[in-house]
């Protein structure tokens, strides 16, 4: 077989698994455009500590099943190769994202001011809850296409969680530049961002399966919930 020279950097810059070269000092000395992405939402220092805590006992490769998340970025395996003292490389394996378990007709749906929706569901929450409570929102928003009875009950599901919170911080933007792709068609998306200083975790699986069923992207934490909504216009 005749040997063929391959730059192998190309495919790994393309590679959608963030790929991470350390030096023996925790310094990144190669990152590819996932990696650099992923950075964004985790320090370098906490990957590092993770290549180290996995790393195999002798030279060679070791890959582990662990579950990661950060942000919406979720990862359910890591590999960790070293061949020498001087570089260590760690590889992340996203978690594939689950198909809505109903079909959406996108068409179908209501054009609705989220704005508004919002504002409603919180209204319906300081009927029997106290909290002081901070809305920020883009009104210039236009109307997007979303399924308003489903996505109602996963706000009210998301609000109650922080019934006991004392103060309450609630977000809604525009991201710019992201996108999801949902039926081939990539859509804009609207991040709704909840921050306190504690919440109840009673309702997550149901948080998590309602955003499932209606392409929302959703982060749990310890004090905050973020949902990444589509923005079908």
């Amino acid at each position: 077989m005749n040997s063929v020279s391959i730059d192998f950097k190309f495919f790994i810059e393309c590679d959608s698994s963030p790929f991470i070269v350390f030096d023996n000092g925790g310094k990144i000395i190669y990152l590819n455009n996932s990696s650099e992405i992923l950075l964004g939402y985790v320090s370098r220092q906490e990957l590092y500590d993770i290549t180290l805590a996995y790393a195999p006992k002798d030279f060679g490769s070791k890959s582990t099943r662990v579950e990661l998340q950060y942000d919406s970025f979720s990862f359910y395996a890591i590999n960790v190769s070293y061949e020498n003292e001087e570089q260590i490389a760690l590889r992340l394996y996203h978690k594939p994202k689950l198909n809505s378990s109903r079909s959406i007709e996108l068409d179908k749906l209501p054009m609705t001011d989220i704005n508004v929706l919002l504002e409603a569901n919180i209204a319906l929450f300081k009927l029997k809850n106290s909290n002081h409570l901070r809305l920020l929102v883009d009104q210039d928003l236009p109307q997007c296409r979303i399924d308003q009875n489903e996505f109602s009950k996963l706000l009210r599901k998301v609000l109650n969680s922080f019934r006991s919170s004392d103060s309450i911080d609630i977000s809604l933007k525009l991201l710019v530049g992201e996108y999801v792709i949902i039926q081939n068609r990539r859509e804009h998306l609207v991040e709704l961002y909840i921050k306190a200083n504690g919440r109840y975790a009673d309702d997550d699986s149901e948080i998590r399966s309602i955003s499932e069923q209606i392409n929302i992207l959703s982060n749990l934490k310890e004090h905050s919930i973020k949902l990444q909504i589509p923005f079908v216009q």
